[in-house]
């Protein structure tokens, strides 16, 4: 008896590719993916700013002459903008690597606590950063 061989009709399968930047607009990235970008960008931007925050470290412990030149550079506003982005930064960066490390010990992987987390991280280092603006701003 000879055996009948059936070919299966394949499938299209979808083709995953890495997205170029004129495609970023059209691309939803998930709110763990957004922390993770601004993750890298935080300490990007921290490692940038290290010789401004090294020179004002600098020029605040001299002497008192300098300790008031730096007080008179950092009264500023453009001076506290960039400390403010100085201070988000920190936060930003500081709130993600906590939650790095709770998703190193295996807590928090699943998908609904992952976006928790996120949006936790995102919520926290606004609410920190806007409480330091403030102070910094003089508002309180």
């Amino acid at each position: 008896m000879s055996e009948v061989v059936r070919e299966v009709p394949k499938k299209d399968r979808p083709q995953f590719r890495n997205i170029h930047i004129t495609q970023l607009p059209n691309y939803r990235l998930p709110l763990a993916g957004i922390v993770s970008i601004l993750h890298r960008i935080s300490g990007f931007l921290m490692f940038a700013l290290l010789p401004f925050v090294l020179y004002l470290f600098e020029l605040s412990v001299r002497s008192e002459v300098s300790f008031s030149y730096f007080h008179g550079i950092a009264s500023h506003w453009f001076v506290k903008l960039i400390l403010l982005a100085l201070v988000w930064a920190y936060m930003q960066h500081f709130c993600a690597g906590v939650r790095h490390l709770f998703m190193d010990v295996h807590f928090g992987l699943d998908k609904d606590s992952a976006r928790k987390s996120a949006a936790s991280v995102l919520v926290a280092s606004l609410l920190l950063t806007a409480l330091v603006g403030l102070k910094l701003f003089g508002v309180f």
